[in-house]
């Protein structure tokens, strides 16, 4: 099983997420420029890293969205291959229509970054399966547009097909019903804020964000 990590100019959690994977994991991971135009074979996961992609020039995670690379993520993920988005990542996937929503400015105007409690909404996706009935898990925020909005339609929709995967505890960012992460309806993308690459070993104050690793490799 092999992953790759998507680089775009401005990521700075990219070699996070690399380390994560392989030590949470023990499998091979690639980096992936932004300006290639394709992936490696047979990959099982993608991940888009958090960070400040082009220099959050226009909306945060708009201009990555068209980077050439997307073409290849967006084919993948049709084809079933899981992808998944953290922080700027999740930015980029909703600004690349691959995740319904947008991330708007924090509710209050400031950055946040934090350890963040969640509860795991949905244990029976392929990113949450690992944690076993484990309802509540911590990770670390480090955002400043992390607010989650959708419109009622779109809100209910999540609701009813079971895609709103994590939601915060203490909500630190205005997000609408508490919406830390969610998926799309296929259940093979996940977009999150909060960072399981900042929380993969105790030493870090929460080995949580491993056991997503695990989980979605697992199902792989």
């Amino acid at each position: 099983m092999s992953a790759a990590v998507i680089v775009f100019p401005g990521s700075n959690c990219d070699r996070d997420c690399k380390v994560a994977i392989e030590r949470s994991t023990g499998e091979r991971v690639e980096m992936v420029w932004h300006q290639d135009t394709a992936l490696p074979d047979d990959l099982d996961l993608i991940v888009l890293p958090g960070g400040f992609s082009y220099g959050d020039y226009l909306r945060c995670g708009a201009m990555a969205a068209q980077a050439p690379i997307m073409a290849a993520v967006k084919a993948a993920a049709d084809r079933g291959v899981a992808v998944l988005g953290i922080c700027n990542g999740f930015q980029i996937l909703c600004e690349a229509g691959m995740l319904p929503g947008a991330l708007l400015r924090n509710a209050g105007l400031k950055y946040v970054c934090k350890p963040i409690a969640m509860t795991v909404t949905n244990g029976q996706t392929r990113f949450t399966a690992g944690y076993q009935g484990q309802r509540e898990v911590v990770m670390t925020q480090g955002n400043g547009d992390g607010n989650y909005f959708a419109d009622a339609e779109t809100l209910a929709r999540l609701e009813g097909e079971g895609q709103v995967v994590f939601r915060y505890v203490d909500n630190p960012n205005g997000s609408v019903a508490d919406i830390a992460g969610i998926q799309n309806v296929r259940g093979n993308v996940l977009g999150m804020m909060p960072h399981p690459d900042r929380a993969f070993e105790a030493e870090l104050g929460s080995a949580d964000g491993a056991t997503l690793f695990q989980s979605v490799m697992a199902a792989a």
